[in-house]
């Protein structure tokens, strides 16, 4: 598949997932075998010494370096990604870290990335904001294209059933409301069309949310152009997050999973942990010290730190950490190495 000068082998895309779970050993694996590799770029150097002296600072540095390690282990397939969210304070300098490590494609989230193609500039990398539906596609492609005479290279759209943060309000999260993805990739394909008649290319979409197994994915793909994978690719033996993360996702069934309320200002889809049952209840772990790392959160106020909690996932603490996953965790019930997952969802020869 060409995308705008660059070329994907086979549809299939890892979600960004952060903090440490996505970083340039699951990435590099997912590009070598010829799909989209993701790294988060959250928190990118938690594993480099003097992280927490200086965690903005060391992870700039380590996420130009995990990203070209991921371009190396892949080697000459699939595109290396990076998943920046809206929402960290320091979104400028990430961006340029991640152009510094030479990164295929940036894909950005958690809030609405206007100011991306102007920090890009004229680098040679494709834009893919990630959207719940086709007012925010539309929002995004009128305002790149009045104030930067751009358009997505390629739109994310993130069905309810994704773990992490979601773009959906508590009230559309509800059983009897949730929004299926086919109708969510059927409506911002029918956004898009009049911005690729205008440029006179397509506009590829990359379904995610919930997807796990070959009928998930070849569902997606009957409609997107991309299928996107993010909790099965944690049961991974590539997968950067420690074994015991691996081990919760393996072991989770669906009712195991509930929509949290995250200090980033948006719900999000998580394990129940003794964390997030706490806070569930009303319980708050103010943090001792607050780095600044997301401009919506107030330390005076948040119930907990994400970003602590989130590195104790990464290193497989249950009691403190926050274990982000997918609505449809349990249809994973073991662990294989990256290649197996593209075999296993994908068609004869892996292609459409």
């Amino acid at each position: 598949m060409e995308i705008n000068g660059h070329h994907l082998d086979r549809p299939l895309a890892q979600g960004g997932m952060g903090i440490g779970i996505s970083l340039d050993g699951l990435a590099g694996a997912v590009a070598r075998a010829g799909g989209l590799g993701v790294l988060s770029s959250a928190y990118a150097g938690l594993h480099e010494p003097g992280f927490w002296d200086d965690p903005k600072g060391v992870s700039l540095k380590a996420l130009t370096r995990r990203i070209r390690q991921a371009r190396d282990r892949a080697g000459d397939r699939g595109l290396v990604g990076v998943n920046i969210m809206r929402a960290v304070s320091d979104y400028k300098e990430q961006v340029q870290a991640a152009l510094a490590g030479g990164v295929d494609v940036i894909i950005s989230g958690a809030g609405l990335p206007l100011e991306l193609p102007k920090l890009v500039g004229k680098a040679s990398v494709l834009l893919a904001p990630v959207v719940s539906g086709g007012r925010v596609a539309n929002l995004i492609c009128r305002y790149w294209l009045k104030h930067a005479n751009r358009l997505p290279d390629l739109v994310v759209v993130e069905g309810p059933f994704a773990g992490g943060h979601l773009g959906f309000k508590d009230e559309e999260l509800a059983a009897d409301r949730e929004p299926a993805l086919a109708d969510l990739v059927r409506e911002v394909r029918k956004a898009l069309a009049p911005y690729e008649e205008k440029k006179g290319r397509p506009i590829p979409i990359i379904a995610a949310g919930g997807l796990v197994d070959r009928a998930d994915v070849q569902a997606a793909l009957e409609v997107a152009d991309i299928a996107q994978l993010g909790t099965r690719f944690i049961a991974t033996d590539e997968c950067d997050a420690d074994q015991a993360f691996k081990d919760r996702i393996i072991q989770a069934r669906d009712e195991d999973v509930m929509v949290i309320e995250s200090p980033v200002g948006m719900p999000g889809r998580a394990l129940k942990s003794p964390l997030t049952l706490a806070i569930a209840q009303g319980d708050r772990r103010p943090p001792a010290t607050c780095y600044k790392c997301l401009g919506p959160c107030n330390p005076a106020t948040t119930p907990y730190c994400i970003s602590r909690a989130l590195v104790a996932s990464a290193q497989g603490d249950w009691e403190n950490g926050l274990f982000f996953s997918g609505a449809h965790v349990g249809k994973i019930n073991r662990q294989t190495p990256v290649a197996d997952v593209f075999t296993e969802v994908l068609r004869e020869g892996g292609t459409l």
